[in-house]
Parts: C-alpha cells; structure tokens; sequence
C-alpha cells in the first residue's frame, strides 16, 4: 500500500493523520501553503515500511506595497522641502524578487544621482527595499515606480505600484462618532462613524472585528459602520483603520458591550463566627444573590422582605458588592434574628434604563423551610458497570435538607477532565448521564452538594466507581510466520488486558474452519504447535472471549519466501550496447533468506506497456542467497532512452514468493578518466555525478562570477571560484530567504563501488580533498561525512568547520579507509542571518593516503572531469602530473 503525506513544517518528517492513497499524487490549482516536502510511503506489513520524499517549491510573486515614511523628529507634519523622506517596497515571492526603481519613466540609479540611497533594511533581504530620498528637492515631487521581478520564473511576469510624492504629502488621522465604550441592549441598532480628519492622498477606512469577523449582517458604508439587531454574538473590540500608504495607519478601537443576565443564584449562610448549619434564633444569617451578567459592574440588585423593598437598619445590613463572595455578588445580613425576621426574602436583579428582562429568586427563611442537606448513592449504585460503547447512569441523590442545592459531578483524580472536557459538570437531579462509554472514562467520580441555591456549608459528597467492561486486547492482533516445511511452529496470542479478567472460551480455527483440540487452560498464554507442511499452509486465527465479547489474532503462516528487496544506489548500472540498446544491471537482497526453504532461483519478468518481453528463470546454480548480500542480473537488450517494469520473486522447492516490481530507466553513463583519480570542479552541468540529497531541507547550487545575482550580499560568498576566473563554477548554499537558521543542504559524492575493499595491509585508504569559502557574519556550518553503503546507510562525520573562516579558499583533506561502497556528503547549515554563504570547490577523491604537498590540488586549476571546456595548458599539466605520481606510486 502506497500512501501520501505531507509535513507540518520543512524540517519535520512527522507524519499527519491526512493522507492519500495512491501511488500518485495530484495537485491540482495549488497553492503557497501547499509547497514543502511530501512523502511517500510504502507498506506491505512486511519489514521496514520504504519511505521517499520529494520537495514541492511554489513559485509566486505577489503586488508590491509601497508606503512613506517621514524624519522620526517630524513625524505628524507635511513633507515639505528639505525633509528626508523613505519610500519603503514590500513583496512576497519566492524566489526572492529583484528590485527597480523609477521616477516618472526614468530609471533611478544610485550612482547617478547624490540625492538618493538604495538599500535594503537588516533581516529583510529579498523581500524589501528602501529608496531614501535626501532633503527633498522640487524634482523629487514626482511619481514613483517600484517594479519586481523574478526573472520570469514559470512565466510569472513583473509586477509594480506606483505612488504619487507632492508637497502636501501627509499621513491619516481620525476621530471616532462614540466613545471607547459602548452599551447596548438585544436587538438595538448601532452607528459607528469613523471620520477622517487628515490626510493626503485621501485615505480609505476599513473596519475589521476582535475577535472573529464582523457580523454578517453588518453594513459598511464609507467611514460608517452600521450593526442591525445586535446579539451578544455581536459584542467585541470593532476597529477602525485609515490607510493611504503615508505613515502608519490611523486606528481607533470601540469596545461593543450588550448586556446580557442569566442563571440568577442564591446562598444562605448560617453564621460563620458560630460554625453553624443551621438557622438558629439570636445568630446571623447572611442571604446572597449573584447573576451572570454583561456589563457585571452595572447590575443593580433589589430585595424585598414579604414583598417590600428592605432598606438599611440596625438588622438588616445591605452589601451591594459582598467582598467574601464572588466579584458582583449582592447579600443581604440579617443581625441577631428574631422571629420577626422569619419571612420570604426576594432578590431582584436588572439594569437601570435597559430592556432587558429582570431576573428574580425567592428564598423562604423559617424554622422548617431550611435544613442541612444528606447526601447518598442509591443501593447497587456504588460500582456502575457498562460495556464499551454503551450508556451509563451515575446517581447521587439529596435525600434529605431544604432547599436542596444541585450535584456537582468531578473526576476524583484531579487531572482528569469529565467526558465533557469541562472540570465539573452540575446537574440538578443528581444523575449523571454518560453516552458512548469508552475505557478511559473508568475511574471514580465524584458528587458534592453545589455551594449555591442552598445552604452555603461544609459540602456533602460521595463517590461512585464506573466500571468498563471491554473484550480481550490481545498481541499480536496479525503476525506474518515464515518457516519451512516440516518444521515446528509455534503460535501464541498473548492476553494484555480484558474487562472482566476472567476469560471464558479460548478456540483456534485454520482459514476458517475450527481446529478440534482439548480444551486449553484458560489461566495460560493461547499457544499452538504444530508442524508445517505444504498441505497446513494458510491464515490461522486464536479468538479469546470473556463475557463482553471476543478478540482476535491472526497468524499469516507460510513456508513462502520473503519478498526480494532491490538495490537502487548501484553504481553506473547502464551499458550502452550495439543498434542504439542498453543494458542495466539490475541488483537486489533476499529478506530473511533462512526463515524458509532453500531459495534456488528467481523468476524474472519484464513488461512494456504491461505486455511481457521477457520472462524467464533465474538459476542461482546451487549458491543460496546470504542475508544482505547483493545478488545481480544483466537485463539486456532494452531500447534507448525506454523504461522498463522489472518484476522479481523467489522461487524454493515448495512455493514461488510474491513479486516485487520497479521501473528501470535509462540514464547516460557517467564515466571517470580513470579509476584512481576522481576529481571535480562542478564545471559541467552534471556536476561530475554529484547528486542532492532529497531528505534535505533545500539544495546546493552551481553558480560561477558570470550568473551571480548582481543584488547578491556583497558580505558573504565567494566573489569567483577557486581559480580566480570569472568562468570558473563552484557550488554553495545560499543563506537568503526563505532559508532559516538551521536549515540543512546535503550534496552526495557518485557511489565508489568497491569491489575489494581490503590491500595487502588492510582496508585501502582515500585522500578526500576539496576547497572551502566561509565568508559572512553569519556562518554556520559545513559537515563533511563518509557514507558506507550497505542495507542500512550509515554516516561517520570526518571534517566540520563553523564560522567566519576568511575571505579567501581555504584548503581541506582527510583519509578515509570505507568498509565497502561510498560517497562522500558535504552538509551545509544555514547560520542566524543571510550573510551565511558556504561555498566548495575542486573536489577530488583519490586511492591512497593524502600528502601534505598535494601537487594536483595546488598546481592551478583542479582537472575537469566529465566538462565539455578545453582545458588551459596548467590544467593538461596538473592532469599529466598527476597521472605520473599516480604511476609512480603504484
């Protein structure tokens, strides 16, 4: 199964849970966002999944946006003569885009006129720049065009805005209709102007929401906001911009409240100083009332004793704002009561002048109207057992007390939320009900007495435990099993949990059918042994019940081989043959070759257009494949430039394997010279093989003094290459946008494919050579590591240099002694700015130890290798040289 995903971010290969099943992948109208590195992944449930990724660059280029910007010590003025005025210009794009500047239809160039400055502010390269024109001349007042450019990348063309300078030039200013703060009730319409008082060109006002959108039943006309009908949805910060691309914006912020009231509590508390529960004669009692409102400063609250209003006494004390309670709750303090304080007392709540609905509650104060609340979980109802997916019902009732509060549910462990995802959960009947149990919801609960709309006391509480009930989790729930025939097998299915414990029925059953055997202890690990034959090969499956339900393993068993693997880093598999064919020399390993029977062969198959041109068997002649060693096959007479579909399977006395297919392609042949001596200064677009890494987080590239970018950082990167001519290539990172601080570029060496990796004294050594460039105040990294190919890559770090090394090419070499077929990687790391340029040249990879006085490395020119340039006579020298040394030392 192949599957497509793609990161969060460049340098993370975390896979998301949204993916694409196929084995390709379409994009159709994409966008920016959608540009970064997609993976593909493919599983067959077999060995390591095979993972390959590819990067996606979105090229765009977007309007410009050009402002102006005054003196900082003249800021709220005109721009009159012999001022310094900035025009900023602002893009996004990618590539970076190049800057023009014009005045009128004339281009501006810096060199050419003591009145202006071009530059480029810190952190921004490539997305902004900055034309400073100095005490401002009449010529100045003119129209001005920034233009940029990508240099037609994909066709995208160039792109510009232009601004009008003059002397009464000014930034916006504003005034507001309203005040900061407006109160409103449901269903009124506002009116909110946003009047201009300055500004030139004549600035355009926009409105916008915190948080979340306007209204959609808001109307914006000019500098007018117009919100029919509020609703609390409406509440919130509308703000009001004025933008004429001259100073900063103008802003003014309205705070749009709507009153609201809701869910009106009361509390009755027995006298504190005496640790009372009860309403006793002589004590104090204290009566809340609170209500949740907007604005919750502007609520007024009202009592009434038996129906008329209470005002202050020597016993009856009013608190508009109870400092011992919650913030805008109102109470009212009976001192030392007596049997005339016995009555209904009513709290109203409601906002002066507002239309809004009043809320009232109704509190009866006498001997029998108020008692301490009991708190108990029915019978049976302390354990409440549920099976997964099913409801339950958790009960905690208040048998006794008046008036009798709500139930507040929690989890008993604190950290744990309720289903809901809310820390407590009130409900005014004490029942608590749970849909689409899971397993993670079994645990105790908690229930307590609310500490409103009741006795303000000690809380009651009680638990109760929730049992799930859930079938058996079992490992494996699916296992390939290879073996080979007439062997011993043995299967277990392992019980990790189950809800109940206690099991109830254990059966084994082979491609459906039940296997008839004694009964196995259900206390014991499933186990199940037999011996393999040709005749028992096929799907066995172990269920395990208890009395919820039944789980399942499932054993794949087969004597059938693994499936061939194949090798796609073979070094130069193509050979060019007579009448325009190739050949190509197809390499693969054997999964796990001893799991099962000898492996004699493999069947071979190549298509075209899904027709076969060949199918044939290959004979390994009595020589078994060894685990991880690579076995070959020519496949010849392959038309150029075609490609072919190449299946492979396994063959054993018993059973044929599955096949596994790939696509072999013809590529041009990459030669060296000679073997000895491999050399490279980047001069043809081959790169001498060299090749990017596609796991990176972006590429090196090949650039010369001619095809720099002349708006390059003048601070970083080499001026030409290693030799000094303006021909000459090189390879290097480049630190500019979009590129981040620590973002990575790996460029791989060809594959030196040894056939004897081992001399008369040992391992044969190799000189790896190369020059660097490490210029710039933000220098990272450079990494040099050797990588041994096997099944499994693995990379040793050789060489590392960090910093500012110098303005000049600097020479580096160490000795490599690999164990089998290499490359060498070179890793750039991106620093903290854009002056972070690392460049390489005139690498070379020799057989034998490296020598101090390199004589091909420091006589000229490093040899070309694989170019189409004539060598100057230095170069035909430095080659010949080094051909005789190489002779020489042999």
């Amino acid at each position: 199964m192949v599957r497509w995903t793609k990161t969060a971010g460049s340098a993370s290969d975390k896979f998301q849970e949204t993916s694409i099943y196929n084995e390709t992948l379409r994009i159709e109208g994409i966008q920016r966002v959608q540009g970064g590195r997609y993976y593909c992944k493919a599983d067959n449930g077999v060995g390591v999944a095979a993972i390959k990724s590819i990067r996606v660059d979105v090229q765009y280029l977007d309007i410009p946006v050009l402002t102006v910007h005054q003196t900082i010590s003249d800021v709220r003025g005109s721009y009159y003569q012999e001022k310094t005025v900035f025009l900023r210009c602002t893009v996004n794009s990618n590539p970076p885009a190049r800057f023009i500047w014009k005045r009128g239809d004339m281009l501006i160039e810096q060199s050419k006129d003591n009145g202006v400055d071009i530059y480029e502010p810190l952190y921004t390269q490539g997305e902004t720049k900055v034309l400073k024109l100095k005490n401002l001349r009449p010529k100045d007042f003119a129209d001005y065009t920034c233009q940029v450019s990508v240099r037609n990348v994909c066709n995208i063309k160039d792109k510009s805005v232009t601004f009008r300078l003059t002397n009464a030039t000014s930034p916006p200013m504003i005034r507001l209709s309203v005040n900061d703060t407006v109160v409103v009730d449901p269903g009124q319409d506002v009116r909110i102007t946003c009047e201009v008082t300055a500004g030139f060109p004549p600035p355009t006002v926009t409105w916008s929401r915190y948080p979340g959108p306007l209204p959609l039943s808001a109307q914006v006309r000019g500098e007018t906001l117009i919100l029919r009908a509020v609703t609390p949805a409406d509440a919130g910060f509308y703000n009001c911009t004025a933008v004429n691309n001259v100073g900063n914006p103008a802003r003014k912020n309205v705070n749009l409240i709507v009153r609201t009231m809701s869910n009106l509590t009361f509390q009755i508390t027995p006298d504190s100083n005496k640790d009372s529960e009860t309403i006793q004669m002589g004590r104090d009692l204290k009566l809340s009332c609170h209500v949740d409102a907007t604005p919750q400063d502007k609520v007024n609250y009202t009592w009434y004793k038996n129906g008329a209003p209470v005002f202050n006494s020597d016993s009856l004390i009013l608190l508009r704002s109870d400092p011992d309670m919650a913030p805008g709750t109102s109470s009212l303090e009976i001192v030392d009561m007596k049997f005339r304080d016995l009555a209904t007392y009513s709290c109203m709540a409601s906002f002066s002048g507002s239309t809004v609905r009043e809320l009232r509650v109704d509190v009866n104060i006498s001997q029998n109207s108020v008692s301490p609340p009991v708190l108990s979980v029915p019978p049976g109802g302390q354990v409440v057992s549920v099976r997964e997916g099913g409801n339950a019902e958790l009960v905690c009732l208040v048998v006794d007390g008046k008036p009798r509060p709500p139930i507040l549910w929690s989890r008993t462990e604190k950290d744990l939320l309720m289903p809901s995802g809310k820390p407590t959960v009130e409900t005014p009947d004490g029942r608590l009900r749970l849909k689409n149990v899971s397993r993670d919801m079994m645990g105790a609960y908690r229930c307590q007495t609310a500490p409103y709309n009741g006795l303000n006391i000690k809380r009651r509480e009680a638990q109760v435990q929730l049992n799930v009930q859930y079938p058996p989790i079992l490992d494996p729930v699916f296992q390939d099993v290879r073996s080979r025939n007439y062997q011993m097998v043995t299967l277990r299915c392992t019980v990790l949990r189950s809800n109940p414990p206690r099991l109830t029925d254990i059966r084994w059953f082979r491609n459906g059918d039940f296997i008839r055997m004694p009964m196995p202890d259900l206390k014991e690990t499933p186990e199940l042994k037999f011996k393999l034959e040709p005749t028992n090969n096929g799907s066995y499956e172990c269920r395990v019940s208890n009395t919820v339900g039944t789980s399942a393993c499932t054993f794949n068993v087969s004597a059938q081989p693994y499936n061939a693997e194949f090798y796609f880093d073979t070094p130069n598999p193509v050979r060019i043959l007579k009448g325009n064919n190739y050949s190509y020399n197809l390499q693969w390993t054997q999964k796990d070759p001893d799991a099962t029977d000898r492996i004699i062969g493999y069947w071979i198959n190549v298509r075209k257009n899904k027709q076969n041109l060949l199918s044939k068997q290959i004979d390994l002649k009595g020589k078994a494949p060894e685990k991880g060693v690579l076995m070959s096959y020519t496949v010849s007479d392959l038309k150029i430039p075609l490609s072919y579909e190449v299946r492979l399977a396994p063959i054993t006395t018993y059973s044929t394997g599955d096949y596994v297919s790939r696509i072999i392609q013809y590529s041009e042949p990459y030669t060296y010279p000679r073997p000895s001596d491999h050399v490279c200064g980047f001069e043809d677009e081959r790169i001498c093989g060299f090749s990017q890494d596609r796991s990176d987080i972006f590429d090196w590239t090949r650039q010369n003094h001619l095809t720099q970018n002349p708006k390059r950082s003048a601070n970083t990167g080499p001026d030409t290459d290693r030799s000094g001519t303006k021909e000459g290539y090189y390879m290097y990172i480049e630190a500019s946008r979009p590129r981040t601080q620590g973002d990575k570029a790996l460029l791989l060496s060809p594959l030196f494919n040894i056939t004897s990796s081992k001399g008369p004294k040992g391992r044969v050594p190799y000189c790896v050579s190369f020059y660097y460039h490490m210029k710039g105040k933000h220098i990272g990294t450079l990494n040099v590591y050797l990588r041994v190919r096997s099944i499994a890559s693995v990379d040793r770090a050789m060489w590392t240099k960090s910093g500012h090394q110098g303005p000049d090419w600097k020479k580096a070499f160490f000795d490599v002694t690999p164990s089998g077929p290499f490359q060498i990687v070179f890793e750039g790391i991106r620093g903290s700015g854009f002056e972070g340029d690392i460049a390489i040249d005139d690498v070379s990879i020799t057989r034998g130890e490296c020598k101090q006085q390199n004589t091909v490395a420091n006589a000229g020119k490093t040899v070309l290798i694989g170019g189409s340039h004539p060598l100057p006579l230095a170069k035909w020298l430095t080659f010949g040289l080094s051909c005789f040394l190489s002779l020489l030392f042999r």
